[in-house]
């Protein structure tokens, strides 16, 4: 898991891609009264500047609703929420509504490639089955460094 800032919804364009512009962050989590209610990536800023060079309000253009995950979900099905709602990042909120960081894909593939097939040679032919290793790892165990160090 891995902090992201947090901007709210009548943050600017412009000040919004000054915040991803800087190094490592990967979006922007958009909070209004405490509630996740968007997340900003950089394909978002370029799609607006693109659009015609207005500077509106990040609530104009943010992705919403969003799809959340509790701290506790488990690394295997953190994966398969991104692939099924097609993005690259998840806020992890409590249950109480508290933002605790974002999962990348980028975290989680390391654990995802390491666990998640598992070969073994018991007998000819070769088999191959999925291992259930992986999917005990919790979000709060997995550290971004991670995934910059396997890059």
């Amino acid at each position: 898991m891995t902090d992201a800032s947090v901007v709210d919804p009548e943050t600017s364009a412009m000040e919004a891609a000054g915040y991803l512009r800087q190094p490592g962050e990967p979006a922007l989590v958009v909070r209004d009264g405490g509630e996740v209610v968007g997340v900003v990536t950089d394909s978002d800023i370029v799609a607006v500047v693109a659009e015609g060079g207005s500077n509106p309000p990040v609530t104009s253009f943010m992705s919403s609703p969003v799809v959340t995950i509790p701290p506790s979900t488990q690394v295997g099905l953190a994966a398969d929420r991104m692939r099924d709602a097609g993005v690259g990042l998840l806020p992890v909120v409590e249950g109480d509504g508290t933002y605790r960081g974002v999962v990348t894909k980028e975290a989680l593939a390391p654990y995802l490639s390491r666990h998640r097939l598992e070969i073994t040679w018991d007998s000819d032919p070769l088999t191959l089955g999925g291992s259930d290793g992986a999917d005990s790892v919790e979000m709060g165990d997995i550290d971004p460094s991670d995934a910059h160090a396997s890059e």
